[in-house]
């Protein structure tokens, strides 16, 4: 689960990116969540838009495609949705600290 501050983090982070997924008329497919899960273990970091021609909307997608790959929703702002999954054995992203919750 991602804290408010890692969140503003990697929304920072995503802004600059490209969007690489890209959700159309077809709706949600195994080539679309085999696509995410590949450029999240590359990248951790994903930007993807839902097309106007989609039968499926933006939260709906971003939500189906986290679950599926086990990822978060970062954001979704209009049509783009942001995905964030770490990789373990090489991690690229450096988050910021959770604090600790005093007693």
């Amino acid at each position: 689960m991602l804290t408010s501050k890692q969140r503003a983090f990697l929304r920072s982070l995503a802004s600059t990116e490209d969007t690489i997924l890209m959700v159309g008329k077809g709706g949600m497919s195994d080539q679309i969540v085999k696509q995410a899960d590949d450029a999240l273990t590359a990248r951790e970091l994903i930007k993807g838009k839902v097309l106007e021609t989609s039968d499926i909307g933006p939260r709906e997608a971003a939500e189906y495609i986290a679950l599926a790959v086990k990822a978060e929703v970062v954001q979704v702002i209009g049509s783009k949705f942001v995905l964030f999954r770490r990789n373990p054995e090489a991690p690229r992203i450096e988050l910021p600290k959770a604090k600790k919750k005093a007693r």
